[in-house]
């Protein structure tokens, strides 16, 4: 895939706005139908960026209250939530506060495995830490379970889980969720850090499968 980036500057020189300009042969956006064509899937836009990121606005807030002198090690599980991690980490002024990365994969196609395999650890010491696990979203929680007994293997002092989105329809674990930005229903998406088939997660917006 290749591509260039649009950027518009205000007045005071800020960049306040990015937005990739795609020339994927494998994605097909109708901007006026705001459509977009994967593969062979097709979508229509259920969450608009904005409402993203006013949602990701208001976690980042709570989380600085929260969180204030506990020095929090952020975990991202990639892939799918490496751009909200991004996203949120901008807006965290907690003192001290540290991010790092780990790898699970439990889809293949438009369906959960069901499998969870630990394909990318990390090195961090987390005793004695607060840490906070950032996921893209939480459906039958059997990922966010399978990474819950891992991290608790590094003696952490609490862990805490926060989603960009969350389906309580499709929840077959029982996961503690401490911070979510938004509820959606039980359908296939893309977007925002998440993929069909590997495709789509450059997209701001959230789009939902049309059958």
């Amino acid at each position: 895939m290749s591509g260039e980036t649009s950027l518009r500057i205000d007045s005071s020189k800020r960049i306040i706005r990015i937005r990739p300009l795609l020339y994927d042969s494998n994605v097909k956006i109708n901007k006026r139908m705001k459509t977009v064509k994967i593969l062979d899937r097709e979508f229509r836009v259920s969450i608009p960026a904005e409402k993203i990121d006013n949602a990701i606005a208001e976690m980042a807030e709570k989380m600085n209250k929260d969180l204030a002198g506990k020095n929090p090690m952020f975990i991202c599980v990639l892939n799918g939530s490496f751009m909200f991690a991004s996203d949120l980490m901008k807006l965290i002024t907690v003192e001290n506060a540290e991010i790092t990365f780990m790898r699970l994969s439990s889809y293949e196609g438009m369906g959960t495995t069901g499998k969870v395999k630990k394909l990318m650890g990390f090195t961090e010491d987390l005793k004695d830490r607060t840490v906070v696990i950032l996921e893209d979203i939480i459906d039958t929680g059997i990922t966010m379970a399978n990474t819950l007994v891992q991290i608790e293997e590094y003696k952490a002092k609490e862990i805490l889980v926060a989603t960009m989105l969350f389906k309580p329809d499709a929840l077959k674990r029982d996961v503690k969720i401490d911070y979510k930005c938004l509820d959606i229903p039980n359908d296939f998406i893309v977007g925002r850090g998440l993929d069909y088939d590997g495709i789509g997660r450059n997209l701001p917006d959230v789009y939902t499968v049309i059958d």
